[in-house]
């Protein structure tokens, strides 16, 4: 029997009824666009998150480029970027004309390290984006001392954090802005792309609902240079539906990970995460660390196990960033991290069988 890396089924028919019920109301009302249920899921996932406003967009790479704009930030600014995180993290910055800035990351939690970015501030620097990487908060207290030191803002990147708390706040409501992804296999996710800004700051909120529907105030006053980068109600519908569920699929996710961490505790060379005890993880991801990454995972895909890495080539050294002159050895930790991290099958429905076999199939594989 094969584990697949995620497997929404059990899921999905758990919300099935409420979602074929919804979605026979929008059909019937026809708001295809920011209709009633895309209003409801902005004021519901906000509160969730413990935030005021909530601008539902239609990925949650829009959802960052859109935060950026909001912000001002534009020609000429820095933004500090993490260097292990996925590409859109970067890339929100160059929409914006602005520069990415890479630092390394801690050894222990793959966050960002506020060391790091402290060395890298410029007069020119704008804004830090925190990514609360494979589920786990950033260390934000010392995030926020540096930004408020500097005068910079915070944008967090929570694509892979929803639920998540550090010292018992709610992800998205810990910087000024937070950017949230429902891309289909996260812990929240849409049947397709969808993303959502989250802030308690009523410019940036006013400007957000600006920027994502042609930067326009009323049907044809188009106030600033905006975009089309809406939530459809019908992905509202799916999302509203899973947002109940989300804190108890967020526990399931985190007994799987226990169960994991017991099992692989006897394995010599595996590197499992660990969690801060100043903040919660919800395990996005469960990733996992290995000298010889690249021969295990290829023997666990040909025994069926689902196994995926996030991510395997730091930002400086993509090609696509190739402009800016980063160079091998310019972050070890990030490339030391990239050359041995390895995500392990995970989504709440997984059972201890699963578990186990995976494991088994680990130590065969080392």
């Amino acid at each position: 029997m094969s584990v697949p890396f995620i497997d929404f089924k059990e899921q999905n028919s758990l919300i099935q009824p409420e979602i074929d019920a919804g979605f026979k109301k929008v059909f019937e009302k026809g708001d295809y666009i920011l209709g009633e249920q895309a209003h409801l899921f902005e004021s519901a996932f906000s509160k969730y998150c413990e935030a005021q406003y909530g601008v539902g967009v239609n990925s949650g790479t829009d959802a960052l480029h859109l935060a950026m704009a909001a912000l001002d930030i534009g020609d000429g600014d820095e933004v500090i970027v993490p260097t292990h995180t996925f590409i859109a993290t970067a890339l929100c910055v160059s929409f914006c004309r602005a520069k990415p800035v890479f630092v390394d990351i801690e050894p222990d939690t793959y966050n960002i390290d506020p060391k790091a970015i402290e060395k890298a501030i410029t007069k020119k620097t704008k804004a830090i984006i925190p990514v609360h990487i494979y589920g786990q908060p950033a260390n934000m207290d010392e995030i926020i001392a540096i930004a408020r030191k500097h005068g910079i803002k915070i944008v967090e990147d929570a694509a892979q954090a929803h639920g998540s708390r550090y010292k018992g706040k709610r992800v998205g409501s810990l910087g000024d802005v937070a950017c949230f992804s429902f891309y289909p296999t996260k812990s929240l996710g849409a049947c397709g792309d969808a993303g959502m800004i989250v802030t308690s700051d009523k410019a940036v909120y006013d400007k957000a609902l600006m920027l994502r529907d042609y930067g326009r105030k009323g049907r044809y006053e188009h106030k600033i240079k905006g975009t089309n980068s809406r939530l459809d109600t019908l992905q509202a519908v799916v999302l509203n539906a899973k947002l109940k569920h989300l804190d108890e699929w967020n526990a399931m996710r985190a007994k799987n990970a226990a169960y994991y961490a017991e099992l692989l505790k006897p394995l010599s060379g595996v590197v499992t995460p660990i969690t801060k005890s100043d903040r919660t993880h919800v395990f996005q991801t469960y990733a996992i660390r290995l000298s010889n990454r690249d021969q295990v995972v290829e023997s666990l895909k040909a025994k069926g196990i689902g196994a995926l890495i996030h991510y395997p080539i730091p930002l400086h050294l993509q090609e696509a960033y190739a402009d800016l002159g980063y160079k091998a050895g310019d972050f070890p930790v990030a490339e030391k991290t990239a050359n041995e991290i390895l995500s392990l099958p995970m989504f709440p429905h997984m059972n201890k069988e699963q578990v186990e076999m995976v494991v088994k199939a680990l130590k065969e594989s080392l």
